[in-house]
């Protein structure tokens, strides 16, 4: 009886003359551009400014490269400083190999200085970014895929991969934990923006939200795989880890509500472009004072040119002011020469 199972390719790599292109790296690649997408969405839709995203993704990606194959060498030294091994290896990161946790560690230093360079706070951006680093580490998974690596215990579901012999492995069906991570990312990019929508998260904790949903997954993922790891009482080192972050991120969310509510108002300085200066809306003073006068009326530019004598009274209007002058001072004087009339008749 054939058991249903999910092939796995049976090379990671595809030559195009010389070149090498390789499934890891594209997985990669194509995460990091669903990340810078989806974040330069939600940053402006914050008030920031398009490109910023990407701008500050040129420090935190190289960073957070480095990062997560700092993680992984140092965790899994043996691989590569072992009796029988060769040091070179450990700079060969398309054959796999990256810790999220040193990835996201590095990778925040580098979007820091990026995010000094432009006057932007880093949790505001990390906010935005979060559910898009989500994406990209769900994308990223299927890296493994191409690779042949990080698969859980043996089985016969349906939905097993299958794995075909090689170094320190051995062929047969097993849980392809790398989709069972792929898919719960998925999750929490979903959960993220469902959250962030309906309770206005922000200085950073749309991104602590991102961290402690992903490491719930990650513990439980990882007490499935079977490659080897270092253990602390039995449990491996990245179940430690993820409580560990876990913890961290909680408390952060919990702290951050109380000490700072609410949503950043201002995400990015000048978002509207330019110098931060609206040049129609000011004015000299000078030019200001001229409207005014032309408004009301008043000597101003409307009365540019006119002739001061203009608003002179001429000859013809003094004789008539001075005509009516006279006659009212006549009016005034009569009533007292009809009162000494009947005197001069008595004479």
């Amino acid at each position: 009886m054939d058991i249903a199972y999910i092939p796995s390719p049976s090379t990671g790599v595809i030559h195009l003359g010389p070149i090498p292109l390789r499934g890891y790296a594209f997985c990669i690649i194509i995460g990091v551009f669903v990340a810078v997408w989806l974040g330069n969405k939600r940053w402006i839709a914050r008030g920031g400014k398009p490109g910023t995203v990407a701008d500050i993704a040129v420090w935190a990606v190289p960073f957070g490269l480095v990062g997560g194959r700092l993680y992984h060498v140092i965790t899994d030294y043996q691989l590569y400083f072992g009796e029988g091994r060769n040091w070179v290896d450990a700079f060969k990161i398309w054959e796999g190999g990256l810790g999220i946790w040193g990835a996201i560690a590095l990778g925040a230093v580098g979007a820091w200085i990026g995010c000094r360079l432009r006057g932007i706070p880093l949790p505001a951006w990390a906010d935005a970014l979060a559910p898009g680093i989500a994406l990209a580490q769900a994308c990223g998974r299927w890296g493994n895929w191409f690779n042949q690596e990080l698969y859980g215990r043996a089985t016969d579901l349906p939905w097993a991969v299958e794995i075909s012999a090689g170094p320190n492995r051995d062929a047969g069906t097993y849980h392809p934990t790398f989709l069972y991570e792929s898919l719960w990312c998925v999750g929490v990019a979903i959960l993220v923006i469902w959250a962030d929508r309906r309770f206005k998260l922000g200085h950073g904790r749309a991104f602590a939200l991102y961290v402690a949903a992903y490491c719930v997954g990650r513990g439980w993922i990882e007490y499935m795989r079977v490659d080897e790891a270092h253990h602390i009482l039995g449990v491996r080192l990245n179940v430690w880890t993820s409580i560990f972050v876990f913890v961290l991120a909680v408390v952060y969310l919990v702290v951050s509500a109380k000490l700072r509510p609410g949503r950043e108002e201002i995400v990015e300085p000048d978002a509207s472009g330019g110098d931060g200066k609206d040049k129609s809306a000011t004015k000299d003073p000078s030019d200001e004072a001229a409207g005014d006068k032309a408004g009301d009326g008043s000597d101003g530019t409307a009365e540019a040119g006119a002739d001061p004598r203009d608003s002179l009274p001429t000859r013809a209007q003094r004789a008539e002011a001075e005509g009516r002058e006279g006659a009212v001072k006549a009016d005034l004087r009569k009533p007292a020469v009809d009162a000494e009339a009947p005197e001069a008749d008595k004479a």
